[in-house]
């Protein structure tokens, strides 16, 4: 299942399971920990007093009591030192450890923090970097849905060089795209699922508008040379890439049920652009590509829209990271890419 960045007040997540980042004796003195406690109510004050002292980079669960979440995983990560002393061992031991328990206990979801952003000082934009890094790393083993939740707009740092650059793009009119054309090449049909036998062939570039094709023909028969439908494409790329299938839907950020939904009905699967272009992403292909992959579905990337001109950026800046891709959309208000 994918990784999401969400705006989100952690305490209101009706998830399994959601993080708490305490101190070792779980008192909710600030921050998380205080937010969680009183919307828990006095019951989780009374457990977390049985179980305590909580180690460094360790965890433990209580129930969620008046929370929406059925759980919490409560751990205590590092005050920052200078990043000298050890401090990303534990933050990761952290994000591991509630991570494992959640899967572990056979949670579908769970939802994150950022783990010692706030009174511990640990630097924001480090902390979200490093998540992603370890969760997606988890993720790529494991199925779970995962949550970041960034409560406060100031709570992390994004890019300062790149949202200016991108800012400064979003601000022009005119196209900053230079879009090359392929020629027409043929691929045979393949066995099993992945074969349809009516396709016509396939190309990179947008094809033309036909003129004058359709005389004396009725539309039956016109339609029997439709295009392939965007499973069939997508397997198609798969194949080319050298991926396998769970290499793919992981890399899209996409989950697995999304993808048995497009394995078992190839015909009539449409996907949502987001997750169309996460594939696209996911498969590193070029501007040509992804636009023939959309166009499969009956969807484009214009000039016009500013998610839309994100990943036209990144695509031709050959930045296939799927996670800082999504950072920018999370910073401009856009919908993030996967599932």
């Amino acid at each position: 299942m994918p990784l999401k960045i969400i705006r989100q007040d952690i305490t209101k997540m009706p998830v399994d399971a959601i993080v708490n980042t305490t101190n070792e004796e779980m008192i909710g003195y600030s921050g998380v920990d205080l937010a969680v406690h009183r919307r828990a109510g006095a019951d989780l004050d009374a457990e977390c007093a049985k179980i305590a002292p909580l180690g460094l980079g360790t965890v433990k669960m209580t129930k969620g009591y008046n929370l929406d979440a059925k759980f919490i995983i409560h751990t205590s990560g590092p005050v920052w030192q200078g990043g000298l002393n050890g401090e990303s061992i534990i933050l990761r031991s952290c994000y591991n450890e509630a991570l494992k328990l959640a899967y572990e206990s056979g949670f579908e979801s769970i939802a994150f923090p950022l783990i010692s952003a706030g009174a511990y000082g640990y630097p924001k934009d480090q902390v979200l970097k490093f998540a992603i890094q370890v969760i997606t790393e988890f993720l790529y083993e494991h199925e779970l849905m995962v949550y970041i939740c960034i409560h406060d707009p100031d709570s992390y740092e994004f890019s300062r060089n790149l949202y200016r650059e991108l800012s400064e793009i979003l601000s022009q009119t005119e196209s900053f795209d230079n879009e090359t054309h392929c020629s027409v090449r043929y691929e045979a049909p393949r066995a099993s699922m992945r074969a349809p036998i009516a396709y016509a062939p396939r190309c990179s570039a947008p094809q033309p508008e036909e003129s004058g094709s359709v005389a004396g023909q009725s539309l039956h028969e016109y339609m029997k040379k439709m295009d392939k439908s965007f499973a069939y494409k997508l397997f198609d790329y798969i194949d080319e890439k050298g991926l396998t299938d769970v290499e793919c839907y992981k890399k899209a950020n996409v989950d697995k049920k999304t993808f048995s939904k497009i394995k078992c009905n190839p015909d009539k699967y449409k996907p949502s652009k987001h997750t169309a272009v996460a594939f696209a992403i996911a498969l590193k292909l070029n501007l040509d590509e992804t636009q023939e992959l959309l166009a499969s579905a009956g969807l484009t990337l214009s000039r016009s829209f500013t998610f839309d001109r994100i990943i036209r950026y990144f695509i031709q800046k050959g930045n296939y990271d799927i996670f800082e891709i999504n950072e920018a959309l999370f910073e401009f208000d856009q919908v993030l890419l996967g599932c």
